[in-house]
C-alpha cells in the first residue's frame, strides 16, 4: 500500500483531484492511501465547498486555511504547513497539480525533504514569465519525480527544457519520468457531462436556449485589476450580444464582482446593466458550468481550463489573453487568442461564430489519463 498526500488548493484544483480520487476508490483503494490537504486558497465556499459537495470528493483531511494574501505571504504560510503534514505523514509522493501558489509551495515544501513530486499537468508552457502561472508550473517542474503531461506539446516542451524522455529507472528528482497521458479534465468532462443534464436546471432558471447565448468567465489578475482592459472585454461583449441578439452569460468570480463599480466607466457599467440579455451570476458549480458548456454556442474566457472544456464539448473559444499554454487549440483553429483587444474580439468572434466547419480531434486522451497515472504511481513509488 503506497501513501499520497494531494495538494489542492483553488477550485479547478478540486476539480481535477476528482478524477483522481475517483479511480482510486473504484479500482485502487487497496493499492493507494490518499491524504488530500487543502491549502485555503480560495476559501469562499462558493469557489470551494460546493466542488466536495457536488463532485463527491472526499473532504479534505487538513485544511491549512491560508486565505488571501500577497504571493510571498501565502506561498509561506502553505510551504510551511504543507512540510509540517509531510514531516507528520511520511508519504510516498505528493501530488501537486497545474500552476497556482499550491502548486509552487507543494513542490518547495516536498522538495527541501526528498518527498517525491509528482506533477500532474506537467509541461504546460505560455512562454510568458510575467504570469505568476508561468513561474509556478516550471519551478514545480523541474523538482519532480514523475511528470504527466495531458498533451504531447506539453511533453515536448518538457525535453525541450533538458527531461530525458529515455530515462531509466530508478527514477527520482535528479532522473525524472515524463509522460504524455492525457489530461484528467476530460476525465472529468466525460463522467460528469451525463449527469449535469438532470442535475442541473441553470438552463431552465435562466431561460436560455441551446447556442443561442455566449459563456464568458473573466477572472485573471491583468484583466480585472486593469481599467482599460476590463472595460475593453466588457464593451465587446455587451456589443457583439445586442448586434447578434445574444444572451451573455457570465458566471462571475468575486474578486472581478467587486472591481465592477470602480474599474468599468460608469458608460459602460450603464449599457451593460441595461442590456436584459447580459446575465451576471455568481460562481456557478461544476456541472452548472458543464450544462452552460454544452449548451452556449460558443465562449469567451481568460481561464485555462475553460479554454479546455469549451474544446471538449466541441465549442469554438475567445481566448482573452494574450497568450494560451493550449496552443493545441489555435494550431487546429478551434480557438483565437485576442487579448483584450476589442477589434481582435469582434473579428475573431465574426470568424468563429459563422464556421460550420471546425475541427475539434482528440488531443486530450481516452478519459482514462487517472487510471493510467494510479497505475504508474504504483509500478514506481
Amino acid at each position: 500500500m503506497i501513501k499520497i498526500v494531494t495538494i489542492i488548493g483553488a477550485r479547478p484544483q478540486i476539480i481535477k483531484a476528482a478524477a483522481l480520487s475517483r479511480a482510486i476508490k473504484n479500482k485502487f483503494k487497496d493499492k493507494i492511501t490518499e491524504i488530500i490537504v487543502h491549502t485555503g486558497q480560495h476559501y469562499d465556499s462558493n469557489m470551494s465547498q460546493v466542488f466536495f459537495d457536488e463532485l463527491n470528493i472526499p473532504q479534505p483531511d487538513y485544511n491549512l486555511n491560508v486565505g488571501s494574501g500577497t504571493h510571498g505571504k501565502q506561498t509561506a504560510t502553505m510551504i510551511s504547513g504543507i512540510e509540517e503534514i509531510l514531516l507528520k505523514e511520511k508519504p510516498n509522493a505528493i501530488i501537486l497539480y497545474g500552476d497556482t501558489n499550491s502548486t509552487l509551495a507543494g513542490g518547495v515544501a516536498a522538495s527541501k525533504i526528498h518527498v517525491p513530486v509528482i506533477h500532474i499537468e506537467a509541461g504546460l508552457r505560455s512562454f510568458s514569465k510575467a504570469m505568476p502561472e508561468e513561474v509556478n508550473r516550471i519551478m514545480c517542474d523541474h523538482v519532480s519525480t514523475l511528470l504527466f503531461s495531458p498533451t504531447k506539446t506539453g511533453y515536448n516542451n518538457l525535453i525541450r527544457e533538458g527531461f530525458n524522455p529515455d530515462a531509466k529507472m530508478p527514477y527520482n528528482a535528479d532522473n525524472p519520468k515524463i509522460y504524455h497521458c492525457g489530461d484528467v479534465m476530460y476525465d472529468n468532462s466525460l463522467h460528469f457531462s451525463e449527469v449535469a443534464g438532470s442535475k442541473t436546471d441553470i438552463i431552465q432558471k435562466l431561460q436560455l436556449k441551446k447556442n443561442k447565448f455566449i459563456l464568458a468567465t473573466i477572472h485573471r489578475n491583468n484583466n480585472t485589476d486593469e481599467p482599460d482592459r476590463l472595460n475593453a472585454l466588457f464593451k465587446s461583449l455587451n456589443d457583439i450580444s445586442l448586434k447578434q441578439d445574444l444572451d451573455v452569460v457570465l458566471p462571475l468570480h468575486p474578486r472581478t464582482s467587486k472591481l465592477l463599480e470602480t474599474n468599468l466607466t460608469s458608460e459602460n457599467l450603464a449599457a451593460v446593466k441595461n442590456n436584459h440579455g447580459f446575465k451576471i451570476l455568481g460562481p456557478v458549480s461544476f456541472l452548472e458550468m458543464i450544462a452552460l458548456e454544452k449548451n452556449c454556442k460558443l465562449v469567451m474566457t481568460d481561464s485555462g481550463g475553460v479554454q479546455k472544456e469549451a474544446f471538449y464539448f466541441e465549442k469554438p473559444c475567445i481566448i482573452l489573453r494574450p497568450e494560451t499554454e493550449w496552443v493545441e487549440l489555435v494550431e487546429c483553429g478551434a480557438a483565437i487568442v485576442t487579448d483584450a483587444n476589442e477589434d481582435k474580439i469582434k473579428a475573431a468572434f465574426d470568424k468563429l461564430f459563422t464556421d460550420d466547419h471546425l475541427q475539434f480531434p482528440k488531443l486530450y486522451g481516452d478519459g482514462r489519463a487517472a487510471e493510467f497515472i494510479c497505475e504508474e504511481l504504483i509500478r514506481h513509488l
